[in-house]
């Protein structure tokens, strides 16, 4: 008996421990701010940087939080059109994410011009900057905390 209610007691504990939010608390007028980088082709990274993203904005509303995925590098296959990905969810997951207004999709142009790539190629609603890395900095810059998953 006495192992059953420390038993209960361990499981309360961990079931009502919650993530304590830091001051000022996110809102529609001080939105939390991630930017994630996705520079791999590789599936798994890809779609753990997805889950991520999805996790953040759950946790936080879409109304709460402003997220940036920047696909530079390898991670350019991610935002083409028609990538040849083994897991067909990725691209679902990836497209319902971008119905978001608060997920921004951003590719690197240096990245495209070393691949040939077309802005056409991309998906629709992708965003093309110069230079990936230079994005991440400047968001960093402007209030965005960086997450590598």
């Amino acid at each position: 008996m006495k192992r059953l209610l420390v038993l209960l007691a361990l499981l309360t504990t961990f079931v009502l421990a919650e993530t304590e939010l830091a001051e000022p608390k996110p809102s529609m007028v001080n939105p939390r701010k991630f930017v994630f980088p996705i520079t791999s082709a590789d599936e798994g990274e890809i779609s753990h940087v997805l889950s991520s993203v999805s996790n953040v904005v759950k946790f936080y509303g879409v109304d709460k939080c402003e997220v940036v995925i920047v696909a530079y590098s390898k991670g350019i296959k991610s935002v083409l059109q028609k990538s040849d990905f083994f897991d067909k969810d990725i691209q679902k997951r990836l497209k319902s994410l971008m119905m978001y207004d608060t997920v921004e999709f951003i590719a690197c142009k240096n990245t495209m011009t070393t691949h040939d790539i077309k802005e056409k190629e991309l998906l629709k609603d992708v965003e093309v900057v110069t230079a990936g890395i230079v994005e991440i900095i400047e968001r960093q810059l402007g209030g965005y905390v960086y997450v590598r998953p």
